[in-house]
């Protein structure tokens, strides 16, 4: 096992790595920036360095500041955690240049399956369902549309180095393509530092699965379950399950055997998520895309199958067996997290401030995996995400009535909490009946 390893990274997926390192007796290096020096996560650390301004540019997106703390502080490892430079191949390989154990996938697998349209074109030819799609960037207004009569309406505008739903929308019919092809070009090149447009077939009343992957030592590829992941705003997740109500034994199967068949294309190691998006009317799936990195709701897998993801991450960046025996893992009963935002309930914008009061729900089968305390300040700098409310129950409908009782129990006050909106969700028959897709959102807020 790794003597040290520095975490680049904040907030609750901080403090999560920090809680396995120190239970491993591995020494927990915090990297953190003058907005957030009094969060929990650097407290918590063995050790924490300051690295910058709040500005994420000068701070946790500073690769070579990040470096020098690791010298500094005799870290032998990096872990990423998720956002900011978890899937830069760059800063991967400067890890590695610089002697250090990186926690994570090579960073030749980061850069095939960081680019949409490449990583669409990878999955096709190794046999993963693809929906239509432009299979080189849409160079211009023009090629869009061309694309998208060869394709046909409606279509999604995805920027090709994207995620978290930024540079994205649905086009009905031309005239809104050339409406909103710029607009997604212009966010693109913005925060993704690549103009790249990809245009494919837009599924309406789609499901969004995601499975979790782990690429062990050997070479083997395993999957341990699927994600329902499909209750979204602004395409950005804020509840996921498992397992998904909507899929069937035989779907969940040939998605679960996809998603080990896209790892073994590029080789991959560690943890990683395959997400597709799922026609509910066909009952039928398409690859989305990959995420090669531990995923914002990896809690839910964990309560289902008894594993620590963050430890088994560990593990194989130290060239050793997994700590577990790949045939044995059976998931068990249901789980749920809820993303408790610092935003507002009915508009979902973000709503920086003061932590008054904080006092998380506690009980059987609850599991809060937080950020914040009370007396901290959530800034604007960063994704207002709070913590991740994370349930589990022998059934649904158990996990749901346990999931409804800790929002009510979960207190937070001097900021505004989406709080109200997962009481509404948990509330909704639709979403209780399991039945629903990627639109709910729209429907419980419309």
């Amino acid at each position: 096992m790794l003597g040290s390893v520095l975490v680049a990274n904040r907030g609750e997926i901080a403090r999560r790595v920090i809680t396995t390192a120190r239970r491993l007796g591995v020494r927990a290096v915090a990297v953190y920036s003058e907005a957030d020096a009094a969060l929990p996560f650097v407290q918590e650390a063995d050790e924490a360095v300051l690295i910058g301004p709040a500005q994420p540019a000068g701070s946790y997106l500073n690769g070579a500041a990040i470096l020098a703390a690791a010298r500094r502080t005799g870290a032998q490892a990096v872990h990423p955690g998720y956002g900011f430079l978890a899937e830069s191949p760059a800063f991967a390989a400067s890890v590695i240049e610089a002697g250090l154990t990186w926690i994570g996938p090579s960073p030749a697998a980061i850069e095939q399956m960081g680019d949409k349209i490449n990583a669409r074109n990878l999955m096709h030819a190794a046999g993963v369902p693809i929906s239509p799609g432009s299979r080189e960037p849409a160079a211009d207004v023009t090629a869009a549309l061309a694309a998208a009569a060869e394709i046909g309406y409606p279509v999604m505008i995805k920027a090709a180095a994207g995620g978290g739903g930024i540079g994205m929308s649905a086009a009905m019919d031309p005239a809104q393509l050339a409406a909103g092809f710029e607009t997604a070009r212009s966010r693109a090149e913005r925060f993704f530092g690549s103009p790249a447009i990809l245009i494919e077939r837009y599924v309406e009343q789609a499901r969004h699965v995601e499975v979790q992957i782990l690429g062990l030592v050997d070479g083997r590829v395993l999957a341990l379950g699927e994600r329902d992941c499909s209750v979204q705003r602004r395409h950005q997740k804020v509840a996921e399950e498992t397992p998904s109500p909507g899929i069937s034994p035989e779907l969940r199967a040939r998605m679960l055997a996809a998603a080990v068949t896209a790892g073994q294309a590029v080789g991959y190691q560690g943890a990683g998520t395959v997400e597709f998006l799922v026609d509910v009317t066909a009952a039928d799936f398409v690859f989305l895309e990959m995420n090669t990195r531990l995923q914002v709701e990896h809690p839910v897998t964990e309560l289902v199958t008894g594993l620590d993801l963050v430890e088994q991450q560990f593990l194989i960046a130290a060239g050793e067996d997994a700590s577990f025996v790949p045939e044995a893992v059976v998931p068990r009963g249901h789980a749920l997290e809820l993303r408790i935002y610092a935003e507002d309930s009915k508009r979902f914008l973000p709503s920086p401030g003061t932590i008054g009061d904080w006092a998380e729900p506690a009980g059987p089968g609850i599991r809060v995996d937080a950020g914040y305390a009370a007396g901290n300040t959530v800034t604007p700098y960063y994704d207002p995400l709070l913590a991740k409310l994370c349930v589990h129950g022998p059934d649904r409908e158990q996990a749901l009535d346990r999931a409804r009782a800790a929002v009510g129990a979960f207190r937070i006050t001097g900021l505004k909490t989406n709080l109200e909106f997962h009481a509404d969700l948990l509330a909704s028959a639709e979403f209780s009946s399991g039945d629903y897709d990627t639109s709910l959102v729209s429907r419980l807020r419309p």
